[in-house]
């Protein structure tokens, strides 16, 4: 490549001293292409020394822009911008489109002298950044010779490219580190005052303003929150003023506002930042606004001593910090409103979704809503008070120690079914029958005595020894019944509610002590736990339905026939007792099954049958709490 641009090509050199002058001007290219101060120095110089090198070539000329998306314009001419036609353009535009190398050939303006344009895109990491055209006459090197020169030359241009590229890397990730520096300082304060005053204060500092000022929109117009370098800004009451009339100015065009605005610069509103600075005597004025949400909830307003102005760089720094902090802001300013403010805000914005445009599936939400509300404030229903139950029976015999001893042996455990007479349980009856055998046998021995004191005629004795006996019979007696109660019996038929001695064998029992429950098969009560809530319902004579968890498929109706007075606590909550006798009881039906009774009370809206406790609980609230 370095030898296709040394030195003057053959037919270009005339005479001695056009060879010199050639040389010197190909070393003027030359050492403005090593020394070029810019990007468009740089490929001005570039071109020039292509189309010198290039036999034939009378006229080039470079486009460049934004890679793929354009625009692409001309930045540099060879010899000058008028010797380029609009044959030239139209053949740069037609590699920019293909995206390849293109040639075309036609008659010079005289009509006698064959002219060939030539285009080469510049095409780096497969994106294009734009084309390079040339036009040349005769015929010293063919169109592809021409366009293989063409591209060795463009890898000069690469190397432009690729260094303004990692310049422009270097650039973002400066700024990028920058824009976290001032998120790091807005998230070490909590409340948003302290967080925008430091916020402003490092950025001044950094970007050596005076002052730097935040502002958020309040009532669709910008209010100063703090400045740079002062906590009480009341007496700059003036500059405060301007200072917001500027940010409304950047926030209605939701756009960067700068002033004075540089060369190329989009237009933009600046009456207000004009106004600042000439009111002010300050130097560039430079107003960025935050956004959130798509939409604009404040801005940041740079203002630089008199005299100086904002560079590119410090512009797309101001926008990258912009970017960053602006809904870490919003975010801590909506934090430390009022909690009356959140509700108010938070309701409005749900009206404005509820009855604007879109969110349609809030809306049909909200309708049905409505629609059930309405179904549930006129529609009835049949009110029942659901309850927890237990079924007994409606008498309860308990079978119990009649003296004390020993288990000898059982028949039955709970949940069992027994009839009248059927032997429960038996006490041992070693130690009785001991007994009566002791007794039986004193009782013959004062028999004797009693026949003997007879035949003496000893009346006294007699009557002593009769005595006695008759005690003696007394305590045979007792023994009998006791040998008669050993043997624990059904007094009725029924179901064993309660009790199994089978781990008992041999156990000891004392007199009175509860050895069974026995409840009767064909005659029950359910017992009611009814809530407190709830106990006002309940009357006498009212019906319900019972269902029990072994038997969910059968329903029983009873009626209620007795309410205690006493409220009873039990899992946490409290409740009242109610009896109720069944019409028709299941046969399968036990005594201590548990399910679930329903009282039937009245007809009521649905929206009181349900949510009446809810209301109730409002009210109690409300009443605590309300004077």
């Amino acid at each position: 490549m370095n030898e296709m641009l040394k030195g003057p090509t053959p037919g270009q050199a005339g005479s001695a001293s056009g060879t010199v002058s050639f040389a010197v001007l190909d070393q003027a290219l030359w050492q403005k292409f090593r020394n070029a101060a810019g990007p468009e120095e740089f490929v001005e110089a570039w071109l020039a020394l292509l189309c010198r090198q290039v036999p034939g070539v009378v006229a080039g000329v470079a486009v460049l822009g934004e890679p793929d998306v354009g625009p692409f314009t001309p930045v540099a001419w060879w010899p000058d911008k008028d010797v380029v036609g609009v044959s030239l353009s139209a053949i740069a535009e037609k590699s920019l489109v293909q995206r390849q190398g293109a040639v075309t050939s036609g008659l010079g303006s005289d009509g006698a002298q064959a002219v060939r344009q030539i285009a080469q895109p510049l095409i780096v990491d497969g994106r294009i950044y734009g084309v390079c055209a040339v036009s040349s006459v005769g015929d010293e090197i063919g169109a592809g010779e021409t366009l293989r020169r063409m591209q060795w030359a463009a890898g000069w241009m690469e190397v432009l490219l690729r260094r303004q590229m990692q310049a422009d890397d270097q650039e973002a990730r400066e700024r990028s580190r920058i824009a976290f520096d001032m998120l790091a300082t807005v998230l070490d304060n909590n409340s948003i005052t302290a967080a925008s005053t430091a916020l402003v204060t490092e950025l001044a500092l950094r970007l050596d303003c005076d002052p730097v000022s935040v502002g958020f929109v309040r009532h669709r117009r910008c209010s100063v929150a703090a400045v740079s370098h002062a906590a009480d800004f009341s007496k700059k009451i003036n500059l405060i003023k301007d200072i917001a009339a500027a940010m409304d100015e950047a926030v209605d065009q939701r756009s960067i506002v700068l002033h004075p605005a540089r060369e190329g610069w989009e237009y933009r509103v600046s009456r207000e930042h004009e106004e600042l600075a000439r009111e002010h005597k300050t130097g560039g004025v430079l107003t960025v606004p935050l956004q959130f949400d798509h939409r604009s909830i404040g801005a940041i307003t740079f203002i630089k001593p008199a005299g100086r102005e904002f560079d590119e760089a410090e512009i797309d720094l101001c926008d990258a910090v912009a970017a960053v902090v602006g809904p870490v802001l919003e975010e801590k300013r909506r934090n430390d409103r009022n909690i009356l403010v959140k509700i108010w805000e938070a309701s409005a914005r749900q009206a404005e979704r509820l009855l604007g445009p879109r969110y349609f599936g809030r809306k049909l939400a909200t309708l049905c809503f409505a629609a059930a509300a309405v179904w549930l404030s006129l529609a009835t229903t049949d009110h029942a008070v659901t309850s927890p139950a237990i079924v007994r029976g409606t008498i309860q015999r308990t079978i119990v120690a009649p003296f004390n001893g020993y288990v000898a042996s059982e028949n039955v455990r709970a949940g069992e079914t027994v009839k009248k007479g059927d032997t429960l349980a038996q006490l041992d009856d070693q130690d009785l029958s001991f007994e009566r055998l002791r007794l039986s046998t004193s009782r013959q021995q004062r028999m004797t005595e009693y026949d003997r004191a007879l035949a003496k005629y000893d009346r006294a004795e007699a009557a002593i020894i009769k005595t006695q006996i008759e005690q003696a019979e007394a305590q045979l007696k007792l023994i009998d019944e006791q040998l008669r109660r050993t043997r624990l019996v059904a007094p009725f038929d029924g179901f064993v509610v309660q009790g199994d001695l089978s781990q008992s064998i041999g156990a000891a029992v004392e007199r009175g002590q509860e050895l069974f429950r026995i409840a009767p098969l064909d005659t029950y009560r359910v017992v009611i736990d009814v809530d407190e809530s709830d106990i006002g319902d309940i009357a006498l004579d009212q019906a319900g339905v019972l269902r029990v968890a072994s038997l969910p498929q059968e329903s029983m109706s009873y009626r209620i026939e007795r309410i205690t007075a006493l409220s009873m606590q039990k899992d946490g909550r409290n409740f009242f007792q109610v009896e109720a006798a069944l019409d028709h009881p299941s046969p399968r039906l036990r005594p201590g099954m548990e399910g679930i009774a329903k009282t039937a009370i009245d007809r009521r809206l649905l929206v009181t049958s349900y949510a009446g406790k809810m209301l109730d609980w409002a009210y109690l609230v409300l009443w605590r709490w309300l004077p």
